[in-house]
């Protein structure tokens, strides 16, 4: 497994993360044992970056991953969020980065996880009602309580980042980056490169679209949050499919999946980006990290960005709610 600097703490991380939020909530049932059994083949075959949130599952998550790390904690390099305040029952309560919150949301997700030391904290959703150098200055007191060793930032945008840097330096930035979510081409990836921060491509697989296992909403488990999602109903879901019909016709001339070639993409286009594919089983995991020896030459690179021009692409990200929490 090849290694990428993780911005400028001083650590390296696998190519390839895992992310963890699909084995607790968004996408269908899960099974704590299947979830386990993936998280110990990740750390066998070399991925040592796992990322989580006190939000995924209402907690379920940090504690699954907490059972994961027993025994295994100077192994993993540990990443998890604050931010969207969520009640008991699930309830979404909106977004907090009040000092206060950001004290109290550490010290239960530390509780949660069964560790004294988070090695990534991340402020999931910037808070619009709090000034983000108060934030992060709170977040700044948890480095120098021990409590956390570096910070990070998701979905902000380059004004947020750079006063956020000002006050702390701000390690890694995690947004959504995929062939069809390119938004950050425009200037958060100069930027990230600029100030040494890792920038970190949550759902590089479109949330498993460019897989091409998706073809209707029929498919997905009823409580699926992607029965809502703009890209996979309507009119946007036929043209959409239109694009992973070609990405699957590229991917065959490859001689790889159309997965593989998502997680290429990035790996090839940009040495500072660390993709952190979610999944829930060990054969989908064992294709992921085959991505990482897949090799893409400029002219490949270029067809793919031509498939994926951002106009070709139907629909948001998210719903309405959940664009506007999006610190654009």
């Amino acid at each position: 497994m090849d290694h990428r600097p993780l911005g400028r703490s001083g650590l390296s991380v696998s190519a390839i993360g895992l992310g963890c939020m699909g084995m607790s909530e968004f996408y269908g049932p899960s099974d704590d044992e299947q979830s386990l059994a993936t998280l110990a083949a990740a750390l066998e075959r070399g991925i040592n970056f796992f990322d989580t949130a006190d939000m995924y599952g209402v907690g379920h998550n940090e504690r699954l991953l907490g059972r994961f790390l027993k025994g295994r904690r100077d192994q993993v390099i540990l990443a998890t969020k604050f931010g969207n305040v969520r009640g008991p029952n699930g309830e979404r309560l909106g977004v907090s980065g009040t000092p206060d919150y950001v004290r109290s949301a550490c010290d239960a997700s530390l509780a949660r996880l069964g560790i004294d030391t988070i090695d990534l904290y991340y402020q999931h959703r910037v808070d619009p009602d709090t000034p983000i150098e108060e934030t992060v200055g709170a977040m700044k007191g948890l480095v120098e309580a021990g409590k956390v060793r570096f910070l990070g930032l998701s979905e902000c945008s380059v004004a947020t980042l750079r006063r956020a840097h000002a006050v702390h330096p701000i390690t890694a930035v995690q947004i959504e980056y995929s062939l069809w979510s390119r938004e950050p081409e425009a200037e958060m990836l100069d930027a990230c490169r600029e100030l040494g921060i890792t920038f970190v491509a949550y759902s590089p697989l479109g949330r498993s679209f460019l897989t091409g296992t998706v073809k209707s909403p029929d498919s997905l488990a009823p409580d699926d949050f992607r029965r809502q999602n703009p890209r996979f109903t309507g009119e946007a879901l036929q043209q959409n499919l239109k694009l992973t019909e070609a990405l699957a016709d590229f991917a065959a001339a490859k001689g790889a999946t159309s997965a593989q070639v998502a997680l290429a993409w990035i790996l090839n286009k940009q040495d500072h980006v660390v993709p952190i594919p979610g999944t829930r089983r060990i054969a989908y995991l064992e294709q992921n990290i085959a991505a990482t020896a897949l090799r893409l030459a400029p002219a490949e690179i270029a067809t793919l960005d031509g498939l994926f021009a951002p106009e070709a692409v139907a629909g948001t990200r998210y719903h309405a709610a959940g664009m506007a929490m999006l610190n654009l």
